[in-house]
């Protein structure tokens, strides 16, 4: 697809060259490559392909021919909590502002419906000043998804160091195997988040230092906020993944006790099974001399001594704490 966004006005599909008018941002969405062709033949550049776009040498993101400026980071995409990278191209030029992206983004449809509402004079709005506005909308939206991210690593978070009195549920085999794929997809989501907010910086980074903004101070400005944002939203990613991987560590420790308190339980429950086994094959001897064979009381104390031989093991590890809860 081949849109043109203009501002004040709606978003158009672009068909023939004509439909570019006076448009300064082109956006290519998972072009085909007559539509990269047309875009060509609006523009008179030569735009990039997908597979140069996912090329990850620095060199391969972040060039300049002539006036022309081309940049390329991946791009994280969350839609209903499933997490996707694509390859995003940002080509900027005195003329035009052209995108080339294989998916949709919130943030560039965010930055299109401001544009369309813009109650502005589009000459205000040159190429520049739209670059550094889809630069901090797309800085917007890797915030929400961090804000989105960091909300369920503290539910998470709950869940694992949960009272077990409170809520019987909590850390069974079910809850725990959750838990253990929730922590996974946030480590990934994290790794995302970082790697597109790098691509970010040095997108900034590299305009920064392709002296194309040195004409606008207030855009130099909004650089460096871009650039300071950047920052703290990185050093968020890197506490979250220190909180990954200690919520990661705490979860296995707790599989390891739920492991280890089942492994009592089989203990205690061949122990409390072995004494009076012991004691009913001792009684189940047919021998000719058996003091309590002919006892009016043996069978009775013969259960007893059973009973007592389950119940005082059963009482000591209670009193060990191996099984039960003291307090309740």
């Amino acid at each position: 697809m081949f849109l043109a966004h203009p501002v004040g006005r709606p978003v158009h599909e672009i068909i023939a060259v004509e439909d570019a008018g006076d448009v300064s941002w082109l956006d290519l969405i998972d072009p085909s490559e007559d539509e990269i062709r047309l875009a060509e033949a609006v523009t008179g550049l030569t735009l990039p392909r997908r597979e140069a776009l996912e090329e990850i040498e620095s060199s391969s993101r972040h060039y300049r021919q002539d006036d022309v400026i081309y940049l390329s980071t991946p791009l994280i995409r969350m839609v209903e909590e499933q997490m996707t990278t694509y390859p995003v191209g940002i080509v900027v030029s005195p003329r035009w502002l052209i995108t080339v992206r294989y998916a949709s983004y919130a943030a560039f449809e965010t930055m299109s419906r401001d544009l369309s509402a813009a109650d502005v004079d589009g000459a205000s709005l040159d190429v520049p000043e739209l670059a550094i506005r889809l630069l901090e909308t797309i800085v917007n939206r890797l915030a929400d998804i961090l804000e989105n991210a960091g909300h369920t690593l503290d539910e998470i978070s709950r869940t694992v160091f949960a009272d077990k009195r409170s809520n019987r549920r909590v850390r069974n085999a079910n809850v725990l195997r959750q838990t253990l794929r929730k922590l996974g997809g946030s480590g990934d989501l994290t790794s995302s988040i970082r790697e597109s907010l790098l691509g970010v910086d040095r997108i900034g980074m590299y305009l920064g230092d392709a002296r194309y903004f040195e004409f606008r101070d207030a855009l130099k400005g909004r650089l460096r906020i871009l650039s300071r944002d950047v920052a703290s939203l990185n050093d968020y990613v890197a506490q979250m993944a220190v909180k990954v991987q200690f919520l990661l560590d705490a979860t296995l420790g707790f599989i390891s006790i739920d492991q280890n308190d089942g492994m009592k339980l089989l203990t205690v429950v061949s122990f409390v099974g072995i004494t009076p086994t012991l004691l009913a094959g001792i009684y189940g001897m047919n021998f000719k001399l058996m003091p309590e064979l002919e006892w009016h009381y043996g069978y009775y104390y013969a259960l007893g001594l059973m009973a007592l031989s389950v119940l005082l093991p059963l009482f000591i590890f209670w009193r060990r704490g191996w099984f039960g809860d003291r307090s309740s």
